[in-house]
């Protein structure tokens, strides 16, 4: 065979496969550009909801932050005060009195609420007859779609003196504890406290039923085998199974203990006195009242910072129990 016919036989076909050194550095090519279609992809994508969050969080969280170092009626010109508004925050007794309420509120959103959610749940867990528990969680979460302006209004109305909790005391024999719930000193904050323990048991109630929905029966049937009560049953396994739900109900509740507004606003507008004064309120005051836009911003900025004290503790624990 001549020279020529070992290249013509050499020669690579048409319908022949390309060498390996040539196909590899063109698969990593395209598989490059695909990622970076993908990534552009994703970008553009987020691009609208970050719009939006910058928009309307961080970007007025930066203005509030400005606006407290600041003496501004919200119209003429500020005056720089440096830190005088957060001193004044740490300083006055009604501040101060408001953070107070806010974390006695937090027995009535969080502790009564999760606690009840979890007898709640466990109990209705145990109901043989779906259709009546499926009645009894609907019932019990209705009070979470009713707004909370409407439920205070409500509330206020069977707190006032000729209500129906005072009329139920009378009909109970109890009528010497009738009073005007949410104008009595010593009662308006826990009363208060009540309606939103009324609100959340019901949200509380149903997501520790989808939790304990995830719960292994099979626990349940080998610790009933050695003999265990309803109480070690709890403890043993509902309680330790429930661990993330629990985490989640008390950092939602604990937020909108400190964060309370509506229902305050509607059923004692912080009355009597001082009594119910919370710091979302006290801020509305603030800024929309007394037309100090600095103080009320540096009042907000000091309860975000307290509601990320309290809750960032309760995450790391989460995490820390599930690992």
């Amino acid at each position: 065979m001549t020279d020529r016919a070992v290249a013509v036989a050499a020669a690579p076909r048409p319908g022949d496969a390309a060498p390996a050194t040539t196909t590899a550095p063109l698969r990593r090519a395209a598989a490059r550009a695909a990622a970076r279609r993908a990534t552009l992809t994703g970008w553009l994508l987020l691009v609208p909801a970050l719009g939006f969050y910058i928009g309307f969080v961080v970007w007025p969280l930066i203005q509030g932050v400005q606006y407290s170092f600041y003496d501004w009626n919200g119209i003429g010109v500020a005056r720089w005060v440096g830190v005088g508004n957060y001193l004044t925050v740490f300083t006055d007794p009604e501040l101060l009195g408001a953070i107070r309420n806010a974390f006695i509120l937090i027995a009535f959103f969080t502790f009564i609420p999760v606690g009840l959610g979890l007898v709640l749940a466990t109990l209705i867990r145990g109901i043989r007859y779906k259709a009546f528990a499926a009645t009894a969680q609907t019932v019990l979460f209705l009070p979470q779609i009713i707004p909370l302006a409407a439920a205070g209004i409500a509330w206020s109305w069977m707190y006032a003196q000729t209500g129906a909790v005072n009329q139920i005391l009378g009909w109970l024999g109890l009528g010497w504890l009738a009073r005007p719930w949410l104008a009595d000193y010593g009662t308006a904050l826990p009363a208060v406290g009540l309606i939103g323990s009324w609100v959340l048991t019901g949200l509380c109630t149903v997501l520790l039923l989808t939790g304990l929905g995830k719960i292994d029966v099979s626990l349940y049937e080998a610790i009933r085998l050695d003999g265990a009560g309803w109480w070690r049953e709890f403890f043993t396994i509902t309680l330790p199974g429930l661990r993330q739900e629990i985490a989640v109900l008390v950092t939602v509740t604990v937020i909108a203990a400190l964060s309370s507004f509506d229902i305050i606003y509607t059923s004692t507008q912080g009355g009597p006195g001082r009594a119910t004064l919370v710091p979302g309120l006290s801020i509305f005051r603030i800024g929309f009242t007394q037309s100090d836009v600095g103080l009320a911003s540096a009042f907000g900025i000091v309860l975000m910072v307290l509601v990320l004290i309290v809750v960032l503790p309760i995450q790391r624990l989460s995490r820390a129990s599930d690992s």
